[in-house]
């Protein structure tokens, strides 16, 4: 698994295998989410739109929409709202505008219950208008007559002066009389194309006449995230999370899967693969306790990061495996051949097989099986065996583990002559001749294991 490409086979052999546990962490994931939208109460946002007539760039539009959200006018909308204990630093976050389609700004209030989002929106919508107004010259509150049409009343009242003084002035032939109404004309003439210049500039400079389009409409729903998003969410994350987690753990396995790494981390010769069948049940670990009973409940007192096992060939070719590893043995041992087996506790696909080599040797080699604890191996003393011959199953134990059984069979003085890697496989009837199979039911691998020819 650590070096293999991730396939959605992978993903699926995780959701059939782990279930129960993807289950219960989806739940906790959806009750975290629940809990999330109990401490934030539901928030509902209201909109308002503004109307900008007249002609706007695009980069026009953006700085009318940041001058919506500024601080000036975020200020002047907590001080007209009036709630005590809120200020402008308490609403700049509830608050939002973005320019719009057709010279639109879009402003927006957030707050917790409809009403008061939209109050907020429309005193945003206000306070934005008016602060615009005073920026552009709009505002003739402050006594200022600067706008376009206070230019042109004064141009009018200008021209009227003008005429005026033409009309006093001497009607005679006399050469000062002419020339200042000369000059009077030529202000007049001026003053005219001013106004000419003003009055085709004026569609693109009068952008002062902003205007509220309405009241903003109660929300009736809320604003995201809702307390269903946050669930389903919570759900989903936490799903995503926990398949993620395996999906690692199996990467950074270094669990030995093969016949020569174990071997080696043993520091022995692989003497053989050999085949097991049997249930799913047997492959689970073992143990008293609520530890133990938890993790069968949950479903992950089984590996889920093997394969589905091989069909196994028939009894005959099964026992075949079995007699060339007795027969390894018989050529590695001097007589009397005596040898203590050593199975890892809980490895029940070791044991039977560590049991069907002892049927197998028929007396020619004497076989002791006894059961190690991987927490803290501890092997029988030697007596007259010739030697420690170590069975096991293929992906469950660390390179650490599997040293730890070679220093206890080398404290209790025995010599590891050889490895046996117990494979499980699914049984399938047999028909040829010979002792029926003692096993027959399907049952699923507990590790990767080579597949020796030789063995």
């Amino acid at each position: 698994m650590s070096d293999d490409t991730i396939r959605l086979v992978t993903i699926g052999r995780i959701i059939r295998r782990r279930w129960r546990l993807l289950t219960l962490l989806t739940v906790v994931g959806a009750l975290f989410g629940y809990g999330v939208s109990v401490v934030f109460p539901p928030r509902y946002t209201a909109s308002v739109s503004v109307l900008l007539p007249g002609q706007w760039e695009e980069r026009e539009l953006l700085t009318q929409a940041e001058i919506a959200t500024s601080s000036v006018v975020v200020d002047r909308v907590a001080a007209a709202l009036g709630r005590r204990g809120v200020g402008g630093g308490d609403l700049r976050d509830r608050v939002s505008a973005k320019a719009a389609d057709g010279n639109i700004i879009k402003v927006s209030g957030t707050a917790d219950t409809p009403e008061r989002a939209q109050r907020l929106s429309d005193q945003l919508a206000r306070q934005f208008v008016t602060f615009a107004g005073r920026i552009n010259g709009a505002d003739t509150d402050a006594g200022a007559a600067a706008g376009p049409e206070a230019l042109r009343q004064k141009v009018a009242q200008t021209n009227r002066r003008i005429t005026e003084l033409a009309d006093a002035a001497d009607p005679g032939r006399a050469v000062e009389s002419v020339q200042a109404r000369t000059e009077l004309e030529k202000l007049r003439s001026a003053l005219q194309e001013a106004m000419k210049k003003l009055d085709e500039a004026d569609p693109a400079s009068d952008k002062a006449g902003m205007v509220v389009m309405g009241a903003a409409p109660r929300p009736t729903g809320e604003a995201p995230p809702t307390r269903l998003q946050l669930v389903v969410g919570g759900a989903a994350l936490s799903f995503l999370l926990a398949v993620i987690g395996h999906l690692t753990a199996a990467r950074v396995n270094r669990r030995p899967r093969s016949g020569p790494e174990i071997a080696a981390a043993l520091g022995s010769a692989l003497l053989g693969t050999v085949d097991v069948p049997g249930e799913r049940s047997e492959h689970r670990a073992e143990g008293p306790g609520p530890r133990a009973r938890l993790r069968r409940l949950l479903g992950i007192d089984t590996r889920w990061d093997v394969p589905t096992p091989r069909t196994s060939g028939d009894e005959a070719g099964r026992r075949i495996r079995y007699r060339r590893v007795c027969a390894r043995l018989r050529q590695k041992l001097p007589a009397p051949r005596r040898l203590l087996v050593v199975v890892p506790d809980g490895d029940e696909v070791a044991r039977r097989a560590a049991g069907q080599l002892a049927t197998e040797a028929e007396g020619d080699v004497v076989l002791r099986v006894v059961g190690v604890p991987m927490s803290r191996p501890l092997v029988p003393d030697r007596d007259t065996e010739s030697g420690a011959l170590v069975v096991l199953s293929t992906g469950n134990w660390t390179t650490g583990e599997l040293a730890g059984i070679a220093e206890a069979c080398a404290d209790a003085g025995h010599q590891v002559v050889g490895v046996v890697v117990a494979d499980a496989v699914r049984a399938r009837p047999t028909r040829t001749a010979g002792r029926p199979p003692r096993h027959a039911t399907p049952a699923i691998a507990v590790g990767e294991g080579a597949r020796g020819g030789g063995a």
